[in-house]
């Protein structure tokens, strides 16, 4: 639709021409939504005569047009900005090729994916200029909503900000009757907030300040200023918190309720009607929004008093057709992982966030394994943080949180996750299951996933080990010639 179409339904829907942001604050950032949504391409290859199912990535620089009339800089899989959406089920086995074609080396790694050590992708993975890297596994989790991005020690913020990141979605043979048509019902929305020079260039420091980069300018999906064309009576979003550091508080303008359906590791046990939710990055949810024919309605972050979650910012517009096609109503149970249950017993594992830089005390080191777990175990993880706002991230495993601050997490942050918001001067508890890829010497990681928290040491490490054997394990490895 034309800008002065869409400035036109806005007028005409009450909504006349929405603010990006608090009017009153600098950088606010006036939205006509005149810009059609962006949607990732999928790819979802068919299996060779082996069974595999093969993946081409390349990781590649180039320019985006990503404000009215300017280029920018930008990096990207399979293209300029962002990457494909990237399909699976469950018992699929894959392979991926994920060329390098960047003036440096970096990592893809595949956050959510229950996967060996060194298929993870993690700094111990470096991918050097012009080098393919090519990690396969066999899919054994959930269906979910997962993503990639690099992870290279100490430039993770710069790749990510510059727009290396995508979806990952993974499907099983026991989802129930959702909405599940990429493209048409079924939309990723990738939330990343960025900063611009006046010639268009991204701008500012992910490295610098408290907590890097807090930008005034939102992309969904790498589209500023974006609107969607709803064509259902119901549709299902997949949100990701893409950005380096900022929490989103996500609602619509009209204040109407919709469902939350699932969040990082998978499907909630039944839907949960929210009329708002937060995710810190790294965090993934699904929600299922009902729509009205012809109707306009603007999906908002509110500010929410936190640190990271400063403003109000228009996000994006949709826009339903005269006409809807029928949907089913939103299913009252829905389709779970199996729940974590706490052994009587489990072994209790304390980390207390220091600063910005440091977890127990200790900044990241490649060469040290900082914790050795018994493979297939559950253990109780709490982690404690005395400053400002934080999150946590696990790589590989899933987890179930027990307590924040004391109380119960929001009803829409039960079930199964591996990323989690610890609020300033809280301490979080989580119900942790490993998975049962042993490996002594290829660790994972776990971290803080605001970026200029991870790339500045608040980051440490562990393996998986046959249960027994923890205490045959060294805890020094090989500095990576990478790093």
């Amino acid at each position: 639709m034309h800008r002065r179409h869409f400035l036109t339904l806005a007028a005409v829907s009450g909504l006349a021409v929405a603010c990006g942001g608090d009017p009153d604050s600098p950088g606010a950032v006036t939205l006509d939504f005149a810009n059609p949504l962006r949607v990732p391409t999928l790819l979802h290859p068919k299996p060779g005569k082996d069974g595999v199912r093969r993946f081409e990535l390349s990781m590649q620089a180039g320019q985006s047009r990503l404000l009215p009339g300017k280029q920018t800089a930008t990096w990207g899989f399979n293209g300029t900005f962002l990457g494909p959406t990237l399909r699976a089920s469950r018992g699929d086995k894959v392979q991926m090729a994920v060329r390098n074609q960047l003036p440096e080396a970096s990592t893809v790694h595949w956050h959510g994916m229950r996967l060996p050590a060194r298929m993870d992708g993690g700094p111990h993975q470096p991918i050097e200029p012009g080098a393919v890297w090519e990690p396969h596994w066999t899919i054994d989790q959930p269906a979910a909503t997962s993503w990639y991005h690099p992870h290279p020690h100490g430039s993770t913020a710069q790749h990510v900000y510059r727009g290396l990141a995508g979806m990952f979605i993974l499907d099983d043979d026991r989802e129930v009757d959702l909405p599940s048509t990429y493209g048409v019902d079924d939309f990723p929305l990738i939330l990343q907030d960025k900063k611009f020079t006046a010639e268009g260039a991204f701008d500012g420091d992910p490295l610098k300040g408290t907590f890097g980069i807090l930008g005034d300018h939102i992309l969904v999906n790498g589209t500023f200023n974006p609107h969607l064309k709803i064509t259902t009576e119901r549709v299902r979003f997949r949100v990701l918190n893409g950005s380096n550091a900022r929490m989103y508080n996500v609602g619509f303008a009209d204040g109407r309720r919709f469902h939350v359906i699932g969040n990082d590791g998978g499907l909630l046990a039944a839907p949960v009607e929210v009329d708002r939710f937060s995710l810190t990055p790294g965090e993934r949810a699904e929600i299922v929004v009902a729509f009205a024919p012809g109707e306009r309605v603007v999906l908002r972050t509110f500010d929410n008093g936190v640190d990271i979650g400063k403003g109000d910012f228009d996000l994006l517009l949709f826009a339903a057709d005269p006409r809807l096609k029928p949907a089913p109503a939103v299913p009252s149970n829905l389709t779970p992982p199996s729940p974590i249950n706490v052994p009587p017993g489990a072994k209790v594992r304390r980390f207390k966030l220091n600063g910005h830089d440091a977890i127990n005390g200790k900044g990241m080191d490649m060469s040290r394994i900082d914790e050795v777990v018994p493979a297939n175990s559950v253990e109780i993880w709490e982690i404690e943080n005395n400053v400002y706002s934080h999150n946590f991230h696990i790589h590989e495993v899933a987890f179930r949180i027990l307590d924040v601050a004391g109380g119960k997490p929001p009803s829409y942050a039960t079930g199964s996750k591996d990323t989690v918001y610890v609020p300033s001067k809280s301490r979080v508890r989580l119900a942790v299951q490993f998975g049962g890829y042993t490996d002594p010497t290829s660790p994972y990681m776990y971290h803080c996933h605001i970026l200029r928290h991870e790339d500045s040491g608040m980051m440490g490490q562990f393996v998986l080990v046959q249960p027994g054997t923890e205490d045959q394990v060294s805890r020094t490895l090989p500095t990576h010639p990478g790093h």
